[in-house]
């Protein structure tokens, strides 16, 4: 998957990432999961339901937001 983003907003997310402890990649899936979460969406994502979400990925020890 090919993802454009102006400069300075993959810069940012690069560095928030870095003080994260974690990938570009996995940042941008907490990032998306913790976005959808928060709309309500866990209902809509192929095989899962808001009963019983998915947990989200992140560094251990921390907690979803």
């Amino acid at each position: 998957m090919t993802l454009r983003l102006p400069e300075n907003l993959r810069d940012r997310l690069r560095a928030h990432a870095r003080s994260e402890r974690r990938s570009l990649n996995s940042e941008l899936v907490y990032m998306l999961e913790v976005g959808l979460r928060a709309m309500g969406a866990d209902a809509e994502s192929p095989g899962g339901d808001s009963a019983s979400p998915a947990p989200l990925r992140g560094k251990p020890g921390s907690s979803p937001v």
